[in-house]
């Protein structure tokens, strides 16, 4: 059994979609990171780093935390999602690594400047959204050979797909990428996908407007 500590975002996503993809048992334990539970000792004590999402597998008492990590090791302990060939299992995990260093920093620091940050600061809004639209267009590049990232479905396409879904909550439009809305269209039709999808809605209310709540900024970082 997996034991998966979750909230509503995009890294936690990517693990339910393998969960449910792989048909692992598994139980899921909320970390409400308004209510600081990240940063609490019961939680800590599971991911020193304080973020989510992270894992607990009863059957080897393996605790691990890094959402690229948590994929890899579910794919091993499955057999799939991730190639046998050493070189096609290096070009998934390349794409994997490209969500991981690129497209969640990126998009995610346009996402923090646009909306949680108190004092917007345009040019740094717009550079975060910039950079997320270039790395955009290399996914675009890479699905002109291929349905999926690297080439089958793979922990690559988990990984990124809750990332680009959210595309509007960054401000950067897909308009002029049609390979890649396709590629997200196909991914967002997978049975395993769409069970994830209503708990992994965020609550985008809460954020809304030009106010913005200074005693939960200490939380969010």
């Amino acid at each position: 059994m997996i034991k998966l500590y979750t909230t509503p975002s995009p890294n936690c996503q990517k693990v339910a979609i393998m969960l449910e993809e792989t048909g692992l048992p598994y139980e899921t334990q909320e970390i409400a990171l308004l209510k600081g539970e990240q940063k609490k000792p019961a939680y800590t004590v599971v991911n020193p780093n304080a973020r989510v999402p992270a894992i607990f597998d009863s059957d080897t008492g393996l605790t691990l935390w890094d959402s690229g990590a948590i994929l890899i090791y579910l794919a091993d302990k499955t057999n799939r999602f991730l190639p046998e060939s050493a070189t096609q299992r290096a070009l998934t995990i390349q794409w994997l690594m490209f969500q991981m260093s690129g497209i969640g920093p990126s998009q995610g620091g346009a996402n923090a400047f646009s909306r949680y940050v108190p004092d917007k600061i345009p040019w740094v809004i717009e550079r975060f959204r910039r950079e997320t639209l270039r790395l955009y267009s290399v996914l675009e590049g890479q699905l002109a050979s291929a349905d999926y990232l690297a080439g089958e479905y793979s922990v690559a396409d988990m990984a990124v797909y809750p990332w680009v879904r959210m595309h509007g909550w960054a401000g950067v439009s897909l308009d002029g990428l049609d390979r890649l809305q396709n590629w997200c269209q196909r991914v967002a039709e997978r049975a395993a996908v769409e069970r994830t999808k209503s708990y992994y809605e965020p609550d985008m209310s809460i954020y809304e407007g030009e106010e913005f709540d200074k005693s939960t900024h200490h939380i969010l970082n």
